[in-house]
């Protein structure tokens, strides 16, 4: 009787800790995204408006392939906290849409196929 105890005592203290250790934000994270634009302007503007969410830690996008990179602190921001920065400023982002009002300001070179 006293081993099974033991034995339950231990196995729900290694479960406690392995689903705490699973859920514990990453200070690193690195995700990649689309991202919609076509021009250095578009990187410049696309790049200061990830950095522009505190925790993000390195951003870039590159131009041929539409992809962000993107590493930063889980504890301080998300992704879609970055992809919704991006967005306001004109660019499509993951699941996040530009209003179309902020993209038709956008410079005529900047103005990339958008989805429906």
């Amino acid at each position: 009787m006293k081993t099974r105890i033991l034995l339950w005592v231990a196995l729900s203290f290694f479960g406690l800790t392995t689903a705490s250790a699973q859920q514990a934000p990453n200070k690193n994270k690195k995700v990649e995204f689309a991202v919609g634009g076509n021009c250095e302007q578009c990187k410049a503007r696309i790049e200061k408006a990830a950095y522009s969410v505190k925790g993000v830690k390195s951003a870039n996008w590159n131009i041929k392939s539409g992809n962000m990179t993107l590493i930063f602190d889980e504890r301080k921001c998300s992704e879609s906290d970055v992809q919704k920065a991006i967005a306001k400023v004109g660019h499509d982002a993951g699941k996040e849409r530009a209003d179309d009002e902020v993209y038709n300001k956008l410079h005529h070179c900047c103005l990339y196929q958008r989805l429906p």
